[in-house]
């Protein structure tokens, strides 16, 4: 009876034995499952994590991108601007040097017409009288240009001898008249000699120069009191001039 007992007893406790042991193997691969699980969901996570910060950083990036291309385009619309300003400033120094010439500007007076000015003329002081002033007077209201010198005709414009000008007394420039400004012009009309070929004159024509040459348009112009004796082949001019100058207007 006892040897019995105790088979059963060996028994009972290798059936205890086995079933621990299997326990302790299914024990084992669920913590390997939950381990391998955990690893495949950490796994997972970390990789949804990884996307999620390339996702991030992607945004980072795109919203750097997009500063840099807004400060880029901020740039060039600067740059744009200065540009704008140094263009008005290129235009401004144009200007500037037009208008700062001292009333001497690159767009000139226009040429003084024969509508713009009056012409009068006066005995110089001497006896007897060989030399005549003419004065020209703008009365335009707006300055011109009066060039080179009178184009002047004792007697009829289309037989009259041309009146030479004298080189020496051409200005450095031509006069600009402003509103209301006289010019002159030195004449000799005869050499003073009673036995010159003279003839009496009672008004003559002055004409003006253009640009291109002379101008249309005569201004007719009145002797000084008692008429003039000219001699034509004695006759000479000087230019226009602001002021007459020793010198340059003796002739």
């Amino acid at each position: 009876m006892r040897t019995h007992h105790k088979s059963t007893v060996l028994a009972a406790a290798a059936v205890a034995a086995l079933s621990l042991g299997l326990t302790a193997c299914g024990g084992g691969d669920s913590a390997t499952g939950a381990k391998d699980a955990g690893s495949a969901s950490a796994s997972q996570q970390g990789s949804g994590n990884g996307d999620t910060g390339t996702t991030d950083n992607g945004t980072a990036a795109a919203g750097t991108a997009d500063q840099t291309a807004a400060k880029s385009g901020s740039g060039s619309t600067g740059g744009s601007t200065a540009t704008g300003g140094t263009g008005g400033t290129g235009t401004k120094g144009s200007t500037a040097t037009g208008s700062t010439s001292g009333g001497k500007t690159s767009a000139k007076a226009p040429a003084c017409a024969y509508g713009d000015i009056t012409v009068t003329a006066a005995k110089a002081d001497e006896v007897p009288t060989e030399h005549i002033v003419l004065t020209a007077t703008n009365t335009s209201g707006s300055a011109c240009t009066l060039l080179e010198y009178p184009l002047i005709a004792f007697g009829p414009i289309q037989t009259a001898k041309d009146i030479p000008a004298v080189a020496k007394s051409k200005p450095a420039a031509p006069v600009v008249l402003k509103p209301g400004a006289p010019a002159y012009a030195n004449v000799r009309v005869s050499l003073g000699g009673v036995h010159e070929n003279n003839k009496v004159v009672k008004s003559f024509n002055v004409n003006l120069f253009a640009a291109g040459g002379p101008a249309e348009g005569s201004i007719v112009v009145k002797a000084p009191a008692g008429g003039l004796a000219v001699d034509e082949a004695a006759a000479k001019t000087g230019y226009w001039t602001d002021q007459l100058r020793n010198g340059a207007d003796e002739f």
